[in-house]
């Protein structure tokens, strides 16, 4: 706890003001009319800064150290400018950038990215930043020192299950597109990163949006959204090997390949992964595969491309947790030892992207996209009865045999597909409109086999005890504005979402037949933003909506039906990037109107499912910061602090009678609780020294606050703070025949803690009327290592 203090204290007090010592003026225009280029991304290697350019075209770096440095000046739809200055004798510089002769790929995620002029509050993150730590964890440990982010692991190593809370928001709050495509399961609303193994190798850059954010495609965006666009033309040809070893028997290999541009028109480029690992947890294996494959042909004026990429996961099942009274004894705890109770699933993706710039004013963007999803997971049970599968009793002499050990499979064959779009027109310098929007199509077939049953009485290999077919259509079309008044830029975008979903649920009989839902939704935004020399300062405020999930339909009857949920998310920041340091600063309300919480209730249909709380909400601040004093060093803090609250919420709890029968509920109602699993405090740290050229040596911290098991704030059903730290190695050796060798060693939780990071709890009062509690959690790795060696030809 001391530990935990004294980093806090050093992380907020310690200043980032240490000022260098001379300016540099860069204007930026276009070299054809001479006109300025009004925010044009500005990056001065070597150092923290990476703004864009002013209403004048221009942009102020004060306080530089003395020394050599190159100047990287980019712009969507011109050739990237770099030249090479010295500071002091240069103090200003003009750079003139050409147009390019291509479509750049950026164009394909612009309708759905923020830009720096946008008010809202993001992060852009590029292939070399998530390149530092991809050693085969899932992409959300990569993000991991983000504002406000969460990750933990099923097998406790960041390798099968994973999942990241933004804000506190769950995967099912969080907006995940690949290419401006869906990607969140359209009935669970989910994202299961496991179905993508090593899929950060095929990502050119991403976007974290935090709150509601810009217009996107796919499920609302309750935490926050994650933009993920894929590797882009890459000119040159090239050969990479990707190879990690590391503790839990893990071990990444990757192949990748690249054509270059081949006579000025097309590229092809492939990746092959494959990923194995034992876990930290028993028996918690992994055995991943993946590939992906790109061709793009570039015109002058348009852009085809074509992906196809594929992931295959079989996971041994961890994802029941560790009971709380094995913590001390037994960390690793698995409660399933069947051989083969495995997770199976093979997802396949099918995208063609299309670019076209129509005029200067006109910039035409639209994608068709397939995906298919097959798969099942296998199960032993012990105790199961008959009549729930539909076979029948089974009489041996005298005896009526009602229940059986069995084995189990449930799978999932589904098929997502659709269309997305948007027309960008700039009809002057200071407007631009956008039009777009998405169709897209859900269909899923559920239905579970018994495979083996001590008694299978009248069952067949191949008899489905159950099986459903559920179809979901969504729909949305938005329109974006922005408008500039000399340095003032005003934000508008109005979104309509229309959801269609037929599933098998319960009427208001409680039978079980075919149910269909229509849900419509009005999403606006709107934001101010006011740009300075090298800062900015922006207002929002939006509003979003989200359907309820697949069980929340499915277990209830149309009059427990719980309601959509309703976000007005509140965003004030300001941005600041000069001469040693960049510095996010920014506060948010997020008030929801019928969130959905487990209360643990059981509705009419006898289901315990999510209730709607009237009232709740979201209070904090964020801090997103780089310092670097000197060439060599760095330092990058994310901290957050937050409010998370439930006005009023009324939890259950199961009573058992003598015969431990189910005979009620008993009710309590508490005022101004905290919400589930929300941390108060996240801070993340990293210090990066150069002590020579081409090596790194970082030390990456994190610190989370104690998060809530339920809703009732209980101390005794609840997450202990963490405080964890890791350090990374890397070393850059260019080797004659080769582009790069490239080692990193990263040693996670080096001082060996305990802790965990997510879990669940339930309850009930037993027959003499004591509420007994039972607590599970996912216990992380102690000390581990991954080594990876990295090849370019």
């Amino acid at each position: 706890m001391k530990r935990t203090i004294a980093f806090l204290a050093i992380v907020l007090l310690l200043p980032f003001g240490l000022y260098a010592q001379h300016p540099l003026r860069i204007m930026v225009k276009d070299a054809d009319t001479g006109e300025p280029l009004i925010g044009a991304s500005v990056f001065l290697q070597g150092t923290p800064l990476n703004g864009q350019t002013n209403p004048k075209g221009e942009i102020y770096l004060k306080r530089i150290k003395e020394g050599d440095y190159i100047v990287k000046v980019s712009y969507l739809g011109y050739k990237t400018a770099i030249q090479r200055i010295q500071i002091p004798s240069i103090t200003q510089i003009e750079v003139a950038l050409e147009t390019s002769s291509f479509l750049a790929d950026e164009i394909t995620v612009q309708a759905t990215r923020a830009s720096a002029n946008t008010a809202t509050t993001f992060k852009n993150i590029s292939k070399e930043e998530i390149a530092k730590d991809n050693l085969g964890q899932d992409l959300p440990y990569l993000l991991a020192q983000t504002p406000s982010v969460v990750v933990s692991s099923d097998a406790g190593g960041g390798i099968g299950y994973t999942n990241i809370t933004i804000r506190g928001s769950d995967s099912r709050r969080v907006n995940v597109t690949l290419n401006g495509i869906p990607y969140n399961d359209s009935e669970s609303l989910g994202t299961f990163w496991v179905n993508m193994p090593d899929f950060a190798s095929s990502i050119d850059n991403l976007q974290i949006q935090r709150g509601v954010g810009t217009s996107t495609n796919g499920a609302g965006a309750f935490g926050g959204s994650i933009n993920i666009q894929t590797s882009g033309r890459i000119d040159t040809a090239y050969g990479e090997l990707d190879n990690t070893v590391g503790s839990f028997n893990s071990m990444k290999n990757t192949v990748k390949i690249g054509s270059g541009l081949i006579k000025d028109k097309f590229s092809f480029d492939a990746r092959l992964s494959r990923l194995r690992s034992d876990g930290y947890i028993d028996r918690a294996s992994s055995n991943l595969k993946s590939y992906y494959l790109t061709g793009a042909w570039y015109g002058k004026k348009s852009l085809l491309r074509a992906n196809v990429f594929s992931g295959k996961e079989k996971t041994y099942q961890a994802w029941n947790g560790v009971p709380e009274n094995m913590l001390d004894s037994n960390r690793t705890y698995n409660e399933f030892t069947y051989k083969n109770q495995t997770d199976n699933y093979t997802q396949n993706h099918y995208q063609l992207l299309y670019s076209n710039s129509l005029s200067d004013q006109f910039l035409l963007n639209g994608a068709l996209h397939y995906t298919h999803g097959e798969g099942y997971y296998e199960e032993y049970k012990e105790d199961e009865k008959l009549m729930e599968y539909g076979l029948n009793p089974v009489t041996i002499g005298d005896e009526t045999i009602e229940t059986t050990p069995l084995v189990r499979q449930r799978w999932l064959n589904n098929d997502f597909y659709g269309l997305t779009y948007s027309l960008r027109y700039d009809p002057a310098s200071n407007l631009n409109l956008t039009l777009g929007g998405a169709y897209n199509v859900y269909r899923g077939n559920h239905y579970g086999e018994v495979i083996w049953a001590e008694y299978a009485s009248n069952g067949k290999l191949g008899d489905r005890y159950y099986s459903n077919d559920a179809n979901k259509k969504d729909f949305n079309v938005f329109v974006k504005a922005d408008y500039r008044f000399r340095s003032i830029y005003f934000f508008a975008d109005m979104q309509v979402r229309k959801v269609d979903y037929s599933y098998l649920g319960f009427d208001r009989n409680a039978n079980l037949l075919q149910q269909e839902t229509s849900l419509a939704f009005f999403n606006p935004k709107m934001g101010v933003n006011v740009r300075f020399n090298n800062s900015n300062a922006y207002a929002s405020v939006a509003i979003a909506h989200k359907e309820p999930n697949r069980d929340d339909f499915t277990d209830s009857s149309p009059d427990s039906r719980p309601r959509p949920e309703r976000l007005t998310d509140f965003e004030a920041g300001y941005r600041m990037s000069s001469g040693a340091y960049t510095i996010g600063l920014n506060g948010y309300a997020m008030l929801y109107k019928d969130q959905l919480v487990v209360t643990g209730q059981i509705n009419d249909v006898g289901a315990a499912v999510r209730q709607n709380v009237p009232n709740s909400y979201r209070l904090g601040a964020e801090l997103d910061a780089k310092w670097q004093p000197f060439k060599g060093f760095s330092w990058s803090v994310a901290a957050a602090i937050s409010k998370n609250k439930i006005q009023e919420y009324t939890y259950y709890t199961d009573v058992y009678d003598a015969n431990w029968e189910l005979s009620g509920q008993k009710a309590v109602t508490l005022k101004n609780t905290d919400i589930a699993l929300s941390a108060n405090s996240i801070v993340s740290n990293e210090l990066a020294f150069i002590p020579f050229k081409r090596s790194e040596v970082a030390l990456i911290t994190k610190f989370v606050s104690r998060q809530y098991l339920d809703n009732t704030g209980s101390k005794e059903r609840s997450i202990a703070p963490l405080f964890v730290n890791h350090v990374r190695l890397r070393y850059q050796l260019p080797v004659r025949g080769l582009a790069n060798i490239g080692l990193t060693l990263k040693v996670n939780n080096i001082f060996n803690e305990l802790y965990e990071t997510n879990g669940y709890t339930y309850g009930y009062y037993n027959p003499n009327g004591d509420l007994e509690t039972f607590n599970y959690y996912f216990p992380q790795a102690t000390r581990n290592f991954l080594l990876g060696l990295n090849l370019k030809f």
